[in-house]
Formats: structure tokens, sequence, C-alpha cells
């Protein structure tokens, strides 16, 4: 934590703190936020830091819990501990370069090195790192190209099932170039506006973060979390406010890029743990 917040501070950042409890998150059509009476735990803090983008702080970064309902597994917590910053007048690629240039100096800081092993498996973290779109990744990995699976309702599947588990061996793997339909916060491509300009960064077949080029435009933005909330509808999920504070704000947010990354799989990467319950002092279970 220590190494990640010199990493920072060092570059000009200001470390923020926003509230965890919140009246109305970011519509997610598969992330179930925990109520708390009538507002909500933030399943990040994504909101209220595109807020103080927009009242002109420019370098922000952030270290807090965040909170997902039904998140469990061996990689997975229902409370979790996310890193998350943003950077004004940046993009995606940007925050690659950043990812980059984080973990080889947090794993110098902290001994591991810039060569490690994760599980069994070489991990160099020397830049420049891999960067695959998610088209190309899905015909080199996939049973059908993008398209097909979007069409079918079977690309969340695929790309856990078959893509996911071949990304980031012997160096990390930045997939990017999202479809427009995943763009979530995300803003279009100029170059091609089929896909949006987001990011997964991947290390030996585990996520560790998601980058966005930040969508802008109010207007557009809302017309994605109405949709999302007609997806929760339809699926049987309930819909939560819509977050009018923030969609008021963004037309005032300057073209910036914004990341997050789970600090936990880091913590694990580093410590070579198989399981997030390693590296946490309490599981769920303990409580």
């Amino acid at each position: 934590m220590e190494a990640v917040r010199r990493f920072f501070i060092e570059r000009d950042y200001l470390e923020v703190e926003t509230p965890n409890r919140i009246p109305a998150p970011v519509p997610e059509t598969h992330i179930d936020s925990f109520a708390s009476g009538d507002w909500f735990l933030h399943p990040s803090p994504e909101v209220c830091m595109k807020r103080l983008l927009a009242a002109g702080y420019e370098r922000l970064f952030q270290i807090c819990k965040c909170y997902r309902e039904g998140e469990r597994g061996a990689r997975h917590l229902p409370e979790f501990t996310l890193l998350e910053w943003y950077r004004a007048g940046a993009d995606y690629t940007d925050l690659m370069r950043d990812c980059e240039a984080l973990l080889s100096c947090v794993a110098g800081w902290t001994g591991a090195g810039g060569r490690l092993a994760f599980q069994g498996v070489p991990l160099d973290l020397e830049p420049p790192w891999e960067r695959i779109t998610v088209d190309e990744a899905f015909r080199r990995y996939a049973a059908m190209p993008v398209k097909e699976a979007l069409d079918a309702d079977r690309f969340e599947e695929i790309l856990v099932d078959r893509v996911e588990p071949r990304l980031g061996f012997g160096k990390p793997a930045f997939l990017y170039d999202y479809p427009l339909p995943l763009a979530s916060l995300a803003k279009k491509k100029k170059a091609d506006p089929r896909v949006a300009e987001r990011f997964e960064l991947y290390l030996c077949g585990m996520e560790l973060a998601n980058g966005f080029s930040e969508l802008t435009d109010p207007e557009e933005q809302r017309c994605r979390f109405e949709e999302a909330m007609e997806q929760r509808r339809r699926i049987g999920k309930p819909a939560s406010p819509m977050p009018e504070p923030f969609l008021a704000d963004l037309a005032g947010m300057p073209e910036a890029a914004g990341i997050a990354l789970g600090l936990d799989r880091l913590v694990m990467v580093l410590t070579d743990s198989a399981t997030i319950d390693r590296v946490v002092a309490f599981t769920p279970e303990m409580l």
C-alpha cells in the first residue's frame, strides 16, 4: 500500500477519500450493490471521483474498500480493496503505460523484482507488455467471432471460458477495444466506432484492472444507463436509481481516462498466493 501511494504521490496525484455509502451506484447489468438502508455501498468510487475531475482536480487516486453482492470465489470477495486513478487530458493508452510503470515500481520497491513467478508460471514485468484487441483474441482463442458471440448472447461466457485463461502468460497482457455494447462508461473509438476505448489487464489468466477513455457526453451516458437498467429488469434484477448528480456534472468533466485495479489480486501475484483468502486478514467466513 505504501509503494502504491509513493508511486502516485511522486507523480503529482492527489489522494482523495469519497463516501462508501451513496444514493445511486452506476447501473451495471451484472454487478449487484449491497443495500445500506435506502442507499447503497459503492461497488467502486467512480461516481464521486469523476465529479471531482469535473470540479477541476486533474490527477486523482484513491485506495478504498468496495462492495459487490454475490461475489465470492478463489479470486473474489464481496468486500475488497480497489485502487482507482484518473488523469485529465489522457486516454486509455496512457493508462496502459501507467500500469506498466506502476507494477514495475511496486514490484521493485517491495522486493519482488521485475521477474517473478505466479503459481509456477514465470512472469516478466519489463515493459512493453502484450496488447491484443478483443477481436483478435476471439479469433485466436474462441470458437466464434465477437459479433457472433454477441448475437448469441454468449460473449461473457466465451470470454471467461476460452479467452481470459490464455491471457497474460510470460508477460502481462492488455485486452483492448471492447465491442460498443460493452462500452460501459468508455467513449467510442473515433477510428472505429464499433468499439469503445476500454481495456482490461490480465496476469496469468487473472483480470487485474479495467480502464477507459472516459465518456463525457451525459446524454449518451444516460442512454447506456437506461439500457443497463432495462437489461437488469429483463433478467429479474432490481434497478437502482439513476445517479442524477453524476450525470449533471459529467458535462463539465474534461477529456480524461480512469482505471480501477484490484489490489488484493495484485498482492496475490506479488506474494505468489493461489487464492485471495491468503492475502486478507479476515474472509467473510471467519467473521
